[in-house]
């Protein structure tokens, strides 16, 4: 039984292609795996690798910090727009409640249903 090894041809990216990839993925064009594949670059080991050799702003063993205040305080702008629309829509509820109210007294009144008669010509009866 023999065993067939297929290596694969090695491929040299020169550096001012290094430099534009990395540069592309700075500029959030690529993503490392996307990068992977169209430029069929071995891994994304490698392309860490070229981030960390040739980024301007990602170096070995730095961090990103993310802002917490920032994520809060978009939290607490909507929860205060959920809070205004909730009061607007108590506020229409109220209102449309006290014109039914309305409406259902003034028919008691007039004795006259305004609900079903709403929208009629007033004078019927004055044909000629």
């Amino acid at each position: 039984m023999t065993k067939r090894f297929q290596l694969k041809a090695q491929r040299i990216f020169s550096e001012d292609l290094r430099r534009q990839i990395v540069g592309q993925i700075e500029r959030k064009e690529l993503t490392v795996l996307q990068a992977v594949r169209e430029y069929g670059i071995g891994g994304k080991q490698t392309v860490y690798t070229w981030l960390y050799k040739y980024s301007t702003t990602l170096k070995k063993g730095t961090r990103m910090v993310m802002e917490k205040d920032s994520q809060d305080n978009r939290v607490q702008v909507l929860k205060g727009r959920i809070k205004e629309l909730e009061a607007a829509l108590g506020r229409k509820s109220l209102e449309a409640d006290l014109y039914r109210i309305i409406v259902e007294q003034a028919s008691d009144e007039f004795r006259v249903d305004l609900k079903k008669s709403f929208g009629d010509p007033a004078s019927k009866s004055q044909k000629k």
